[in-house]
């Protein structure tokens, strides 16, 4: 019986982390920001002044390069993941009502949406006088 639980547990298992493995995205896409000042290095841009093509990742960039607003080093930047993906720890994504996966321009659309409808609902309000 001990076979056939695990048997069982086995499918079970898989689609989670074939389901990881299909969240998580190559290094050669994740951008990173400095610590000093907020600036991001996208590896789709790159960096013109400071002499990076477009389409290098981080971890190719060379160690002798500088931050191009602040001049911070390049061990001053942290890894903020891909463009467009929800913001914060992987771990927390699963709390909440659902909105710790929505990516920054959808929490921006929610929050702005929500606040003009509130102000279309208060100026609804004197046309019942």
């Amino acid at each position: 019986m001990d076979t056939q639980e695990s048997n069982e547990l086995q499918p079970e298992q898989e689609p989670q982390s074939e389901q990881t493995e299909q969240q998580a995205s190559p290094p050669e896409r994740d951008r990173y920001e400095c610590l000093a000042c907020g600036y991001v290095y996208e590896p789709d841009l790159g960096d013109d002044n400071g002499s990076v093509p477009a389409g290098t990742p981080f971890a190719e960039v060379p160690d002798r390069w500088r931050c191009p607003v602040c001049g911070a080093r390049k061990q001053s930047f942290a890894n903020v993941g891909p463009k467009g993906t929800a913001s914060g720890f992987k771990e927390n994504f699963s709390y909440g009502l659902g909105v710790n996966t929505l990516t920054p321009t959808q929490k921006t659309l929610l929050i702005f949406g929500g606040l003009g409808l509130g102000v279309l609902f208060m100026l609804s309000l004197y046309g019942l006088g």
